[in-house]
């Protein structure tokens, strides 16, 4: 009696939800569950632990990363070393990342540094290189703005790198190949009759392994020949005893910052608002699932507009003389003004 007064008491819209947590209902989920959904504001249920406070604060703080970037250089050294690995992943998503907020961000404890895809140059990879000594992994593909420059004075600075990756794109493909000497080992002035025998030190070299899809074969064939140390797009090892483990910041397929968001909603680097086209030949080569329904429809508006503005034109100079002729015979000063112009032009012809 008591279980179906307490059940009677329950609000409409929990009377068809199973009160038995301990077994599975096709239509119905448990009170708790439906409880919990409604109080974090969450429509559908989402499977795992909610974020931790520090990923909430991210995300505010990412939301609003180009008012925060002016003073991010006087700020950023009260921040913990993985936040602002955080926030330059944060930045390098929404397609903010360059030279001056790398550099702004840089923690000398840094072991990773992924710039792919950023607006970073030789100067801000140099600068960071310099300051971050500790770099084991570094991802510099797609970066049109880096050149053989920047990944010898990468090289030259941080003597712990094994992994580096490049490519991706025309620019970065040409540095990759330009920057091939300079992953060769220095064997001049070093003693042993084979170079698996000498240690890392010696040889001036800890590259290890080296990410580039698209390597051409010239440069694969060179690399096997002269750095047999460096592997070249390295395949995942299912032996956690095997010797030639390959590292996660070697695999292609993981994103080098990857951790350092994984528990930051991904809105935060969604870029909104309506994309411009400023011409017609632009409008061809962007997708039309980038543009809003209101900025599709402008754009018609605007290319019916321009189609029949000579249109227009032509109708308006018929009008202007169709009204000039209307004038013109309806009234006797306009035609006396007419045969008098008309008089004057023969005269002058004689």
């Amino acid at each position: 009696m008591e279980t179906r007064k307490s059940e009677g008491k329950l609000p409409s819209s929990l009377k068809n939800l199973d009160l038995n947590t301990n077994h599975e209902s096709k239509n119905k989920i448990p009170v708790s569950a439906y409880l919990s959904s409604s109080l974090t504001g969450i429509s559908a249920l989402k499977p795992g632990p909610p974020p931790s406070l520090v990923s909430l604060c991210l995300g505010v703080v990412g939301r609003h990363l180009e008012e925060i970037i002016p003073c991010l250089s006087d700020i950023s050294h009260i921040f913990p070393s993985d936040i602002k690995m955080s926030i330059a992943a944060i930045a390098k998503r929404r397609k903010l990342l360059d030279d001056d907020l790398i550099i702004s961000l840089a923690d000398t404890s840094w072991e990773i540094l992924d710039v792919s895809g950023s607006d970073v140059s030789d100067s801000g990879l140099a600068k960071v290189s310099e300051m971050c000594k500790s770099l084991r992994a570094v991802d510099i593909s797609r970066c049109n703005k880096i050149t053989s420059m920047g990944v010898s004075e990468l090289v030259q600075n941080c003597r712990s790198l094994e992994t580096l990756r490049c490519g991706g794109c025309p620019s970065s493909e040409s540095t990759a190949r330009r920057s091939l000497s300079l992953f060769k080992p220095d064997l001049s002035n070093v003693e042993g009759e084979s170079w698996e025998e000498l240690d890392v030190t010696e040889l001036g070299q800890s590259l290890r392994w080296l990410v580039w899809p698209r390597i051409d074969k010239d440069s694969l064939e060179m690399l096997s020949m002269e750095c047999p140390r460096i592997v070249v797009n390295p395949k995942p090892s299912f032996l956690s005893y095997s010797l030639h483990e390959v590292p996660r910041e070697a695999l292609p397929d993981v994103a080098l910052d990857e951790p350092f968001v994984k528990d930051i909603d991904p809105e935060t680097w969604v870029v909104r608002g309506v994309v411009k086209i400023p011409t017609t030949t632009s409008l061809s080569l962007t997708s039309s699932s980038e543009l809003s329904i209101a900025e599709k429809f402008r754009l018609a508006f605007a290319e019916r507009d321009a189609r029949l503005a000579p249109k227009r034109a032509k109708n308006a100079r018929q009008q202007q003389r169709r009204a000039e002729r209307d004038w013109m015979m309806s009234s006797d000063e306009a035609k006396s003004m007419a045969f008098a112009s008309k008089a004057n032009r023969s005269l002058r012809k004689k």
